[in-house]
Formats: C-alpha cells, structure tokens, sequence
C-alpha cells in the first residue's frame, strides 16, 4: 500500500522543493547552532531550491559570511580537490554498459534497469545479482529518487537496506560536489539501533559503491574511538552509519558535523524506540538542516503513536509504503512449532542440529544467560557454535559473525537486539528456543532465513511457560500457526556431555562481602 501523490515516473527529474535555509531538524526547531549558514543551503543539493549551483569563490564567500573561519574544522589530509566521487580507474578497462547485464521484462515486476540509476550504481548492482525490485524498493524507490521524503512500514528482509542505500548512493553521484569540503562533514546519515546492524548496513554500502570513490564510514560503540576518529580526518565523509550513543559523542567532540546532511535515514525506528534512544537521536536530528532541506527515509516495522509523532516531527509531507508482514514471513519460509515441555526443549535442539538438512542455524533465545547455558551445552557436545548478544564485546562479535558467514561455525545462538544485525543469505534453519515477548520479532527472527529468494525452515518449540505468546504472532501474521508434536527421532536421548569448564577464580564468586565464618554472609544485605 502507497500513500502519498501520484507515482512519479522513473525518469523524473524534478526533486521537491526545498526552501532556501538551514537550522535544527526536528519540527520547530530553527536554531543554527553554527552561525547563519542560510545562503549555503544544505551543500546546496540541486533539488529545485534544495541546493544552489556556486563554484568554490562562491562557497568560500558563504563560509566567510557565516562567521566562521576554516579553522573551525580539521582540513582533510587528503587533497579536497581529488574527491569528486568520479569512477575509480585503477586500471584500464573497457567502460562498463547496463547491455552487459540483460533483465527481462516481466509483468509485475520493477527492474532496477527501469529506474534510470547512475551506470556506477548499476554495475555494482550487476555485481550483485539483483535483477527485479522486492516489493519496499518498487514502491519506494520512484520516490526517493526524486527526493521525496519516505516513510517504509517493513521489517527486516524486505530489502529495505538496499532501497535506502540505492537512493543515496544514486543521488550523491547524480550531485558531485566542486567547492571546498571539510573533514567530518557527513553528506548523507543513516542512524541504526546496533552494531551489528551499522555494520552489516555499511557492508553492504560498500558492495554498492565499489565502481564509485564515496566514502563510507561507521561508529559504533566498543571499537577504538581514536581509530574512527583519525579515519574521520583522513578521509571525507559522503555515507556515515552510526549507532545514536557514539554519533553524539563525536558530535560533541567537533569530530562529525551534521549541518550540511543532504539525505537522513532512520531504520528501525521502533527498536531505537524500545532501546531508548530517540531521545539521543532527537539530539542528533537538531543538528541537521531543517526537514524542509534535507531529505527523511524513515523506516519503522511497527507504528504506535509515538513513532506517528516522530513521522510528524522529521518528515516533510512523506510518501508511505507499507509492506505486509504476512508476505514477508510466508513466502520463502517454512514454520513449524513443536510443542514440547522445557525439559525437552534442549533435545529437540541437539539432535535438529544433527539433521542432514541443517547447513546453518541461528538459535534465538529472550535472555542472555538463557543463550549463555545453550551456547555452553552445545559446546560441551562438541557443536561449533558462536554466542551473539549485547554483552559481547564488538571485536568478539564481529569475528564471530565472520565465522559463521564463513561456515567455521555451524550455529549461532543469540538474543533478539544482537540478532536485528545479522543479515547472512543461505541461513538454512532458525530455531525459536523460546517464543519472542513480542510478536515483531518473531517475523524478524525467521527473516534471518529464507533470504535472497531462498527458501528457509523456521522452528519454534512452545512450552507451558510460553505457548500464550503464539496468538499475538498468529493476529500479526493473519492467519494461524499449525502446532505439531515433534518427530520421534527428534526426542531421541543426548549422548553424555563433557564436563563444564572451571571458571576462573575471579568469575567464581563476584557478590561483594563474600561468605564469613559460619556460612554466613557478611556485611548488609543489599536490596
């Protein structure tokens, strides 16, 4: 479902007004808190008055109208004048054509040949394989390329990455900047709630501008802050994919700048919503120009008044795409639940693992000690398998996550925060050790399989304590999920364990004041 004007067509080259000044993000919020910058709107976009077309006299005649010198900024070390975003040509080669990657037409269906994509964006497009448009980039894209704001109702696995990474990519090449850029001047700004999300955002960013020289970065929490920030004043900064918390801390810190954004993104608004950090994002948008002067892509898998309130406050007269959560979770993925006892929910997962058909396998669990005791057991039966959750240091998940791209571990057992990140085509199983508390995340857990046009199993094991939680995911979906008794062979009894690893004196006994003589506990207890 669309709402919104007319569908524009693909070829059109008329992007939406955009007024002529620059200030705070959110609605209300005019202050510029970097001097009057009004006459140099926003990098000067070229959307009708989104950006105005000035050499580098006229630009540096802006900055020094605006009060501030360049000092106020870190120069890049790199030569300003060299990054054009023009085509690497590191070696010779005959120039690439879309002839060289045909697409049939068929009925239905939207090619990306059809969206008129800059020839960069479409040979790295090729290189990928995508060939039709899944449904959110059909309904979005004719939009956002003309700069529309958008609003997307979708959850994971719809390819709602690649309709955002598409538009901007597409637009910054479509409107290379001439004069003067700063270092730490973000272009164009996408916010995710985790890391690993960032990171798999900004992986696939990379694979879209590999025939390009926009420059990607990421900051995230948990990795060295001086390695992002030097990175920040070598390099020029045309996509940022940041985490809230870390984003502001090199704002702050006069690392980033966010007044001259051309093109905002917000994804999973309702998980940053539930995590609790609209409140730094609110912080965030205030330093970008004025939703009349930048563009908004907001993507949210659910929409409860308060992400209504924050459509109101970021966006400009948004089109709104809503996909189906149905249609994403039915049509490539087979879903069983088992119902089983808590005792035998540990059998049933030890010996699906054993089965032939499973190649992957992501276990999600609610809590992190629950995944902790799972990744432990499965250890102990000699299972490779990775532990993925907020917890684990950055460095920890990201080598465990390229193992498990890697095939050098079977199973990933993780909690639903850490698992929003994990974007692997080819995941054959996802096994529900516990039904999610709530029922979003069920489509988001089985979206982690039957990826990239795949068909994928789903299992979810539903016990005494957690079968109420299958009506809400059955309301959401709209239509009822089939419960089963497992198969026989999958209650078979476990073989014996090894023994648990001692834990280091330190992890043993970590409750302050310890045990006095007696067995008593000394000191106050603490409530």
């Amino acid at each position: 479902m669309v709402g919104g004007d007319e569908k524009p067509t693909a070829q059109e080259s008329a992007k939406k007004p955009k007024s002529q000044a620059t200030g705070g993000g959110e609605k209300g919020q005019g202050k510029n808190s970097r001097g009057d910058k009004a006459a140099k709107s926003n990098k000067n976009k070229g959307r009708g008055g989104k950006k105005k077309q000035s050499g580098p006299d006229q630009a540096k005649s802006d900055k020094a109208a605006a009060g501030q010198s360049a000092a106020d900024k870190p120069k890049s070390k790199k030569p300003n004048k060299a990054k054009k975003n023009k085509p690497k040509k590191a070696q010779p080669k005959a120039p690439w054509d879309i002839s060289q990657f045909p697409v049939p037409e068929v009925e239905g269906k939207t090619r990306f040949h059809d969206l008129a994509l800059e020839n960069d964006l479409m040979h790295a497009i090729a290189d990928c394989g995508f060939e039709y448009c899944s449904p959110i980039q059909a309904q979005s894209l004719p939009y956002a390329l003309t700069g529309r704001d958008v609003v997307g109702k979708a959850q994971t696995g719809t390819g709602k990455t690649a309709a955002f990474l598409t538009a901007i990519i597409d637009d910054l090449l479509k409107h290379q900047l001439t004069e003067e850029r700063f270092a730490g001047e973000a272009r164009a700004l996408v916010i995710a709630p985790t890391r690993e999300l960032v990171m798999q955002i900004a992986d696939d960013a990379k694979a879209l501008c590999k025939h390009t020289e926009l420059e990607i970065h990421t900051l995230v929490g948990g990795m060295d802050y001086t390695k992002q920030q030097r990175r920040l004043h070598d390099k020029l900064v045309d996509i940022l994919v940041a985490t809230p918390g870390r984003l502001l801390d090199f704002c702050r810190n006069k690392d980033v700048y966010l007044d001259q954004l051309e093109i905002l993104v917000i994804d999973e608004a309702d998980r940053m919503l539930d995590m609790g950090f609209i409140p730094q994002v609110r912080q965030i948008v205030r330093q970008t120009p004025k939703r009349e002067d930048r563009q908004t892509l907001f993507f949210s898998a659910t929409f409860t008044d308060e992400v209504h309130r924050l459509v109101e406050q970021w966006t400009d007269n948004p089109v709104t795409v809503e996909i189906a959560p149905e249609s994403v979770a039915t049509d490539t993925v087979e879903q069983h639940v088992y119902l089983a006892s808590t005792d035998e929910k540990y059998t049933l997962l030890y010996n699906l693992i054993q089965d032939a058909e499973v190649e992957s396998m992501i276990v999600f669990a609610n809590r992190r000690d629950e995944c902790r005791r799972l990744e432990d057991k499965l250890q102990r039966h000699g299972i490779r398998v990775g532990l993925l959750s907020g917890e684990i240091a950055q460095n920890k998940r990201v080598s465990t996550l390229k193992a498990f791209k890697e095939g050098d571990l079977k199973v990933l057992v993780a909690t639903d925060v850490a698992g929003r990140g994990i974007h692997i085509d080819g995941i054959s199983h996802v096994v529900n050790f516990t039904l999610p508390e709530e029922p979003e995340d069920y489509v988001h857990r089985i979206g982690r399989t039957g990826r990239a046009g795949k068909s994928g199993t789903s299992i979810s094991f539903a016990c005494e304590d957690d079968a109420f939680r299958l009506m809400p995911i059955e309301e959401l979906l709209g239509r009822p999920l089939r419960c089963e008794q497992p198969p026989q062979d999958l209650l078979l009894e476990t073989p014996p364990m090894a023994p648990a690893k001692p834990k280091p004196r330190g992890e043993q006994n970590q409750r302050r004041g310890g045990r006095g003589r007696g067995g008593q506990r000394s000191g106050q207890r603490r409530s």
